[in-house]
């Protein structure tokens, strides 16, 4: 684990966004949680002498990947460009995956340690990749674990490829190999081509708290996990905890991630002592993620205000020891008969409220649409439109734009397009959870 007495180390900050006044008898309180880690980039350097990081890469090798062969020319490629991206000392591996699970480098089951001669050893490996076989991704995840669970490294993270859908291993396994693996590692996951079924790869992305992109073009591969590496090489500390602790007659509601990406995590709690609870938030570099937290205190008379919860970042301690704290923030609840105080919603509160319902309104109005329901989809993805002009998400409207011809953006009215690309309605539902920052004033 990084040791934050270094100065090199990451700082963290909390900040809670909030209206605390509540009218008498009012019973939910709203704040949106701020955590910032800023120094990274200093700690990453230093961070580099110590190996810190573990890597392992899963490269779908299934027969569809030949269909067109440059989806399989494409991973290779992009594979290489991401062992070039591994910083020295990086321990890493390359897995082939199909019906079964295949160590493509170092093989033996161990991870080598990258430098300029593993680095090659690597690379050459990967002509050896070829297609055939069926898809049994919980596999490939089995076998990254037992190789990186060998690491004592403080980052340890996999990357996914996948062009098909889990059809050679039963749903129910692939839910518990993502359940044994949740904490141990993160994991990318990356969909190329249109072939592949979007919510099983945004599902392992979710789980494992990593990202979810689509690849429609196999061009792209190389340029997309470039980028990927990079981002894991810029991570310096792993295994953050969000702990919320409430006093005595107050509940938590949900504690979701609205920004950069929406992520429930309320399901995620692991009981921490009395009326204490931790939430987990993976690993981190040089960046700013904002959570959504709702609790429902006991109702009170005008004059009365209490703490209705505290928001502790904690990174956990060697064996035998507590974990370190990083940061803390207040939620308060204060009751007023100011009208104009009571009903005042906080601007990021407001924001992030309708981020949540816009990656909800796509997905519900993509599936209206599959169904075949047109008034459903038409509405949903209407109201999806109207939200993302509302809240600035340009992208988000792009995306939207190449599903439904819009008439007033504004007003939300829409018209489904006849004829819409595979690619571009998975890339929409793909992206569905992205967020914008709020327009800070």
């Amino acid at each position: 684990m990084a040791n934050f007495a270094k100065p090199s180390a990451p700082r963290f900050s909390v900040e809670v966004y909030q209206n605390e006044f509540l009218p008498e008898g009012g019973r939910d309180v709203h704040a949106i949680v701020t955590v910032t880690s800023t120094g990274g980039a200093a700690a990453t350097r230093a961070a580099a002498t110590r190996g810190s990081a573990a890597v392992v890469i899963m490269v779908d090798c299934s027969g569809s990947m030949e269909y067109p062969p440059d989806k399989m020319r494409g991973a290779r490629e992009a594979t290489a460009a991401a062992i070039d991206t591994l910083r020295d000392g990086t321990a890493f591996a390359v897995i082939a995956g199909t019906h079964v699970a295949k160590e493509v480098y170092p093989g033996q089951g161990r991870l080598a340690v990258a430098d300029a001669a593993t680095r090659a050893q690597a690379k050459e490996a990967l002509r050896s990749l070829s297609s055939g076989g069926g898809t049994a991704i919980g596999t490939w995840l089995r076998l990254a674990d037992g190789l990186l669970r060998q690491s004592t490294a403080t980052i340890r993270h996999g990357i996914l490829l996948t062009d098909g859908r889990n059809e050679h291993e039963d749903p129910a396994v692939l839910r518990a190999t993502l359940e044994a693996c949740a904490g141990r590692f993160t994991c990318d996951a990356r969909g190329v081509g249109t072939d592949w079924e979007v919510k099983e790869v945004t599902g392992i992305a979710s789980a494992l708290l990593g990202s979810a992109d689509i690849v429609a073009d196999p061009a792209h591969l190389t340029e997309d996990f470039t980028l990927m590496m990079e981002n894991v090489m810029g991570k310096e500390v792993a295994d953050v905890a969000l702990r919320l602790w409430t006093p005595v007659g107050v509940e938590i509601q949900y504690v979701k991630q609205v920004a950069p990406t929406v992520q429930d995590l309320s399901d995620r709690r692991t009981e921490a002592g009395p009326r204490a609870g931790d939430y987990p938030t993976g690993s981190w570099g040089d960046e700013s993620r904002e959570y959504h937290v709702c609790v429902r205190v006991p109702a009170a008379s005008v004059g009365q205000e209490m703490l209705a919860a505290r928001a502790t970042l904690l990174l956990p301690g060697a064996p035998g020891e507590p974990p370190a704290t990083l940061a803390q923030g207040l939620v308060r609840a204060v009751w007023t008969d100011d009208l104009v105080a009571s009903t005042a919603i906080n601007a990021q509160v407001a924001h992030y409220t309708g981020q949540a319902e816009l990656a909800q309104a796509i997905q519900q109005g993509l599936e209206a649409r599959k169904m075949g329901d047109v008034g459903g989809a038409t509405a949903k993805l209407g109201r999806a439109v109207q939200l993302a002009s509302a809240s600035g998400n340009a992208d988000t409207a792009k995306l939207l734009a190449k599903v439904v011809d819009v008439v007033d953006a504004a007003a939300g009215t829409v018209r489904l397009k006849a004829k819409v690309a595979d690619a571009d309605e998975m890339t929409l539902e793909t992206r569905s959870i992205q967020t914008v920052r709020v327009k800070k004033s």
